[in-house]
């Protein structure tokens, strides 16, 4: 059909099929897309495709950034456009992700933050308090965050335990510039909190029996930080 020369003699010049679609049927088949890297090349057909990359960002409820090769800027243009979001992940890996502060407070900005459940920002060394507090200060929906293996301090606890009521996990893996006084701040403000993940953080054992003390079925992991002897049964209760 596409090369015919008979009959109307225009047959050359037919729109191809998939440039007849509508947009909305566009922004489906791209909201299949995992590659953010075809994402982008498809964006830069035309202006009707790029509607349509737009629309499929809007529809998406979960961006992972994990093991693609991103940056700030174009980190949030992604996350500006997906209003529907609930769960973002840029974690970084060796070849992967590399968000920093001023990143997280272009992201801040999204529509979307507010209704966040889950963020992700796992490896992220580029991080500090000032980037995490930003973010975390409008993402009053979050119900599951990770800073493993960032360089964040009290001052991004103080924030979560402020301003992320409906807190219920959250995994603190190797941050070690967290003191007993931030896990004592967040669990006795987050009461929904069920698990916290404490992995190679430097604090002392008689601060998790205290956790303890506050909310009794708060899981920490990893499970060997507990106490198991009789010094449990004999911390004060106030």
């Amino acid at each position: 059909m596409r090369g015919g020369g008979g009959g109307g003699g225009g047959g050359g010049d037919q729109e191809p099929d998939i440039d007849r679609l509508p947009i909305d049927l566009l922004a489906q088949i791209f909201a299949l897309f995992t590659s953010f890297k075809d994402l982008a090349q498809a964006s830069s057909v035309c202006r009707k495709w790029r509607q349509g990359v737009k629309e499929s960002l809007a529809w998406r409820e979960r961006l992972s950034f994990s093991g693609w090769k991103m940056d700030d800027d174009s980190s949030t243009r992604l996350v500006l456009l997906a209003y529907s979001l609930k769960e973002l992940d840029i974690s970084r890996s060796r070849w992967s992700c590399q968000i920093t502060d001023y990143g997280l407070k272009q992201i801040s900005t999204a529509k979307c933050i507010s209704n966040l459940s889950s963020v992700s920002l796992w490896g992220s060394t580029a991080i500090t308090d000032k980037g995490v507090v930003q973010l975390i200060s409008r993402a009053a929906s979050l119900q599951h965050l990770n800073v493993g293996g960032t360089f964040i301090t009290d001052a991004s606890l103080f924030a979560v335990a402020d301003s992320c009521p409906h807190l219920k996990t959250i995994v603190m893996w190797g941050c070690r510039h967290v003191t007993e006084k931030g896990l004592l701040v967040l669990v006795n403000k987050c009461h929904k909190l069920e698990s916290i993940n404490v992995w190679g953080m430097r604090i002392p054992a008689s601060c998790f029996v205290g956790l303890l003390t506050i909310s009794p079925a708060l899981q920490i992991q990893p499970k060997r930080m507990l106490l198991t002897d009789e010094r449990l049964s004999m911390w004060p209760v106030y």
